[in-house]
């Protein structure tokens, strides 16, 4: 399920699949926004980067305001609508697929959002070292034929810089429980359409449920109950995005409820709107 692939001639680079995007450099031609889309499944890891000025992204139908000093990442299967409106700000994007990161020399932990945020705020030191990086980063692939391992050692750089911050944020975890959480979260990603118990994720894991509960409960604030249910009505949300074709009995049953009954109403609950409504606002 994590197998990402980058779009075809997305990248800048010949030996690797990366693609960096400035006020004034590698931004897509109308008809390559146009193949895209108005929304798209990423296949690839997503950054923006704000040094002076605010902008946003939509990420799975949620408004993500990003001003200055912040970052923004979102993860492969993630939806990402594409901005209608330009940036107010000094940014930088950057996308990289999964066969990038795995020529990194480290694991990068945060690429898993275990504390379930996606916007980090630097101190003014440490964003004027990200702004340096990634200016670096921006010139290195104005050259198709730049050397990948140059490329990879500014890139680690950055991600170790991130990575850093973004578990600065969060005082309460312990490595262990971090471990287990993200062990929980990697095994949701893989069997949530199957719905499986809690029971069943617990001994998987070598945890007593209770102790389950506690620590999915610390990173995510929902119960592992919660927690999988909240992912089965983002991965609805996105595939109404890519399929709007697709009934609600259909959508119901590629989820793993056997009653589209009870989907429909759990989705409302979750959502606030009926699987109709979301489909008519995305025709507006």
């Amino acid at each position: 399920m994590r197998s990402n692939i980058f779009p075809e001639n997305l990248s800048q680079n010949k030996g690797l699949s990366i693609r960096i995007v400035s006020p004034e450099f590698g931004h897509l031609s109308a008809e390559s926004v146009a193949q895209y889309g108005s929304a798209q499944r990423l296949p690839y890891y997503f950054f923006l980067f704000v040094l002076q000025g605010s902008s946003q992204e939509v990420i799975d139908g949620e408004t993500i305001k990003v001003g200055e000093h912040e970052l923004l990442f979102a993860m492969p299967h993630q939806l990402r609508q594409l901005a209608k409106a330009g940036h107010n700000a000094d940014y930088y994007k950057l996308g990289f697929d999964d066969e990038c990161l795995s020529r990194l020399p480290k694991k990068l932990p945060f690429l898993l959002n275990p504390l379930n945020q996606q916007k980090i705020s630097f101190p003014h030191d440490v964003a004027q070292r990200l702004w340096n990086t990634f200016k670096i980063l921006n010139e290195l692939l104005r050259r198709a034929d730049t050397d990948p391992e140059l490329i990879l050692a500014y890139l680690n750089s950055m991600l170790t810089e991130i990575n850093a911050a973004y578990f600065v944020l969060d005082k309460k975890h312990r490595a262990g429980d971090l471990d287990k959480f993200l062990g929980f979260k990697l095994f949701v990603e893989d069997h949530f359409t199957d719905q499986p118990a809690i029971t069943e994720i617990a001994e998987k894991l070598a945890l007593s449920t209770d102790c389950l509960y506690r620590i999915v409960k610390q990173h995510s604030g929902v119960s592992p109950k919660e927690y999988i249910t909240d992912r089965l009505i983002i991965e609805a949300r996105r595939r109404i995005y890519n399929n709007q074709h697709t009934s609600v009995k259909e959508l119901a049953y590629e989820l793993g409820f056997n009653d589209p009954g009870y989907f429909s109403r759990l989705f409302k609950k979750v959502t606030g709107k009926t699987v109709a409504g979301f489909y008519r606002d995305l025709s507006l």
